[in-house]
């Protein structure tokens, strides 16, 4: 796959996708093209739902999604999110007990350009 196509295809991927409100697991996955080898394009991306009971659950929903698109993704750990649509306020903390603890720095960054007009937060304490 050309590098051209790997990343229009990468770009039809959104970057973030978590729930209107709450508090809730959410995990951080790197996603690349199928057969585009490790050095392919790739890219981080954001999935949060309150509906899981555990990060590897919104993993294996995101990566099934994912792969019926020709992609394949690999998660490089997990949190929380607490949402609080109607102050504007996202904060990103603690890890999951399966995959460890995603890098909120770039979980914060990718919501920050999702919600532009928030305040995110992030920390590494709390569960």
């Amino acid at each position: 796959m050309a590098a051209e196509a790997a990343a229009a295809a990468l770009g039809r991927v959104a970057d973030v996708e978590i729930d209107g409100g709450g508090v809730f697991k959410y995990v951080l996955l790197r996603v690349r093209p199928r057969h585009a080898g490790t050095a392919a394009a790739a890219k981080e991306v954001v999935r949060g739902h309150g509906w899981a009971e555990y990060h590897a659950d919104i993993y294996d929903k995101a990566a099934a999604e994912l792969e019926r698109q020709g992609f394949d993704c690999e998660c490089l750990g997990g949190g929380r999110i607490s949402h609080q649509q109607e102050q504007k306020k996202i904060h990103v903390y603690g890890y999951s007990v399966g995959f460890g603890r995603a890098k909120h720095s770039v979980t914060t960054e990718k919501l920050k350009a999702k919600y532009p007009d928030y305040e995110i937060t992030w920390a590494d304490e709390g569960y």
